[in-house]
């Protein structure tokens, strides 16, 4: 690991800086900041819940799994997680705008019974005219174009009709598999917080003896879920039991003295910073 700041590098397992923000050090580290610049091994998942200490959050059962994987656990249930999550994705139902096709129809309609009224009254009018014998060659036009523009009206109405109908079919389509992805995003749920449950319960013995050996006061229980102390020492029990090759910043923690025993307490790369 190198840190170079302002001019100056440093190399080593375990580094001490001054003057710079945690916050600066942990971009840095995920090569999002240029200054100052730390070249060391890409951050796994781990880090994601580590890579500062004192975290500002921390969830312990997300913590102990993602350092369940990176020590080689796999649960039962990831199969089955796996499976719903793919079937969840490609059953996300089109969106269907009823308006619209709603719209179309009453509009069809509206129009088709304007020109049957027109229709019939321009064939009124052409009855009357030629009963008087009055000529009837503009009324005779004028009928032949508005039945010509009926037949298109009743012609649009209908595929509006039918159009309508295959929008319900598939607004009732698009319903079910709401249904149905409300059935898997629970199901995912629950494969999700398994998942987590075998993983940590495969490291807790582990979690439990990191935790004796980091300062801090905390009570681990048996099982999984059977702690009681503050998210730092709950951190840095997760830090020394994972295998982490890129560095873990230590933002002036009282009770670990600078970074070379930061890095034997964590047995991990650390950048020390007050």
């Amino acid at each position: 690991m190198r840190v170079c700041i302002d001019g100056e590098s440093h190399e080593g397992v375990a580094i001490d800086v001054t003057g710079v923000a945690g916050e600066e050090l942990v971009r840095a580290i995920r090569g999002q900041d240029a200054s100052p610049r730390v070249d060391c091994p890409t951050p796994g998942p781990v880090h994601d819940h580590v890579s500062i200490l004192p975290p500002a959050s921390f969830d312990r059962r997300d913590a102990l799994a993602a350092a369940a994987r990176a020590l080689g656990h796999e649960s039962a249930t990831r199969d089955e997680l796996e499976n719903a999550r793919a079937e969840l994705a490609a059953l996300s139902p089109p969106p269907v705008d009823m308006r619209a096709v709603r719209r179309r129809v009453a509009e069809a309609g509206s129009e088709e019974e304007r020109l049957r009224e027109r229709v019939a009254e321009l064939r009124g009018r052409l009855r009357a005219r030629r009963e008087m014998g009055a000529d009837a060659t503009a009324v005779e036009a004028k009928l032949d174009e508005a039945t010509r523009q009926l037949s298109e009206a009743e012609t649009e109405r209908i595929a509006a009709e039918q159009a309508l109908e295959r929008a319900e079919r598939a607004a009732r389509e698009a319903r079910d598999r709401r249904e149905r992805c409300l059935k898997l995003e629970d199901r995912v749920a629950n494969r999700e917080r398994e998942v987590r449950r075998d993983l940590a319960a495969a490291v807790w013995d582990r979690f439990r003896s990191a935790v004796r050996a980091v300062p801090g006061n905390a009570t681990v229980g048996a099982t999984p879920g059977e702690f009681d102390g503050d998210r730092l020492t709950a951190a840095l029990a997760v830090a020394r039991l994972a295998p982490l090759d890129a560095p873990v910043v230590v933002d002036g923690v009282d009770h670990v003295s600078g970074a070379g025993a930061a890095a034997r307490l964590l047995d991990a790369p650390v950048i020390y910073t007050r």
